[in-house]
């Protein structure tokens, strides 16, 4: 009966509702082909959309937090290499004492050597820095140093009490004292920091090795969310393109049905 109403022509507005559902399925496939993305808006995924970001979130706060461990590594290796050369200092200084005991050697001489040695492990522990920072000795290195270190983790760092240590009885040496110099309480914290160095830098290879699996992972997360897959969407671009040319015909057909009722006035 529809046939014969020109007033309401309902089958050209059901086609008309149907092209325009068309056209924004295809507008939308498109627009994600466009712009390689899966969720262009939160409407297109809401759940998805706010999980994706958090996600983004937390591999940004990763990626400082890896940056951060390999300024650490950096701190770490700059305080082994000036503890390495204290630890060759000491040495030469053990060598010194061991030759005052010869009543042979010149021991002004020794000692001497004793106090430009102890000079030079003063200078060490004083300017031995990273970025300004000082390293063996003042408030900082009291203190230890904390790196952030994951989205929720933060690592103190503290290899010793270098800045404690009295070094006074190398740098102030005599031909009479030399003899009697002893290293030993320098060097047992030289070398007890070195192995927290190296403990340390164990802990933050694995950090490192963890953070760096943990960003892959959620950086696939954040790609099976976001990333549109470019080959359905093609077929749906196609397909709604194929389909809005054929729901185009069949709204000329049925804004047209109406026309028939003139026959009956001929």
């Amino acid at each position: 009966m529809s046939l014969f109403k020109i007033n309401t022509n309902v089958g050209a507005l059901n086609a008309y509702n149907a092209l325009a559902k068309v056209n924004a399925q295809t507008q939308k496939a498109s627009l994600r082909l466009a712009t390689q993305k899966r969720i262009n808006s939160v409407a297109d995924d809401t759940s998805g959309f706010r999980v994706g970001k958090e996600l983004q979130g937390k591999v940004t706060l990763m990626q400082a937090s890896q940056g951060n461990i390999g300024s650490a590594k950096d701190m770490l290796s700059t305080a082994e290499s000036a503890l390495s050369a204290i630890n060759d200092l000491i040495n030469q200084i053990k060598g010194k004492v061991a030759d005052s005991i010869d009543p042979s050697k010149n021991q002004a001489s020794l000692a001497s050597d004793v106090v430009a040695l102890g000079n030079e492990i003063n200078s060490i522990f004083s300017n031995t820095k990273f970025n300004d920072t000082a390293l063996l000795s003042g408030a900082s290195y009291s203190a230890g140093f904390s790196f952030r270190t994951g989205v929720e983790e933060t690592t103190s760092v503290n290899f010793g009490t270098m800045n404690t240590l009295d070094i006074s009885a190398l740098t102030g040496a005599t031909s009479a004292s030399v003899s009697t110099v002893s290293v030993s309480t320098v060097e047992t914290a030289v070398q007890n920091a070195l192995g927290s160095i190296g403990n340390f830098s164990q802990r933050l290879d694995v950090k490192d090795e963890y953070l760096t699996a943990a960003i892959s992972n959620a950086t696939a997360s954040v790609s099976r969310l976001f990333d549109a897959d470019m080959a359905m969407e093609q077929l749906n671009a196609t397909k709604g393109q194929i389909g809005s040319q054929v729901a185009t015909s069949m709204l000329a057909q049925m804004n047209s049905a109406p026309q028939g009722i003139l026959a009956l006035f001929r």
